[in-house]
């Protein structure tokens, strides 16, 4: 009796003595896996950031080029009249004057290609935004237990 007293003892012991570092490995993992999570998440806000960053620059140039096109809209206008013989041309001839409208014409191209490529860089903001979005989605899906699903 006394010896499987003190077997059944010392099973304990090596019991409790497996116990605490089984959890003490299991905190280390759940550290280990809440800091991964933490820096996850701080990448992705860091990403959202220059995200929003790039979308406000592209905002501002797009306004910027909005004003342009406006005041090169004005002097085209003006400059078809005095064209047409609508207005007075003063000193300009007729060549010079279209020669200034063909590159007004050339000026528009130019910030209407530039206002394209804009368009598409800001589209291209969007799709990356909405794939962020997804993807943490999908981590939240899949951080889920196996018994929960």
């Amino acid at each position: 009796r006394k010896q499987a007293s003190e077997y059944s003892t010392s099973s304990s012991d090596d019991e409790i003595e497996f116990k605490p570092s089984l959890t003490h490995k299991a905190k280390r993992a759940l550290r280990r896996r809440r800091k991964l999570e933490k820096e996850t998440k701080q990448l992705i806000k860091q990403e959202e950031l220059k995200r929003l960053h790039k979308a406000q620059a592209v905002q501002r140039q797009l306004e910027e080029l909005e004003e342009r096109q406006r005041a090169l809209e004005i002097f085209g206008v003006e400059l078809e009249r005095e064209l047409r013989g609508e207005a007075d041309s003063g000193t300009k001839d007729e060549s010079q004057m279209l020669h200034e409208w063909f590159e007004l014409v050339l000026e528009k191209n130019k910030l209407m290609r530039y206002e394209s490529e804009l368009l598409i860089i800001a589209q291209e903001l969007e799709l990356e935004d909405h794939q962020s979005r997804l993807e943490q989605k999908l981590r939240e899906k899949m951080a889920i237990d196996g018994k929960s699903k």
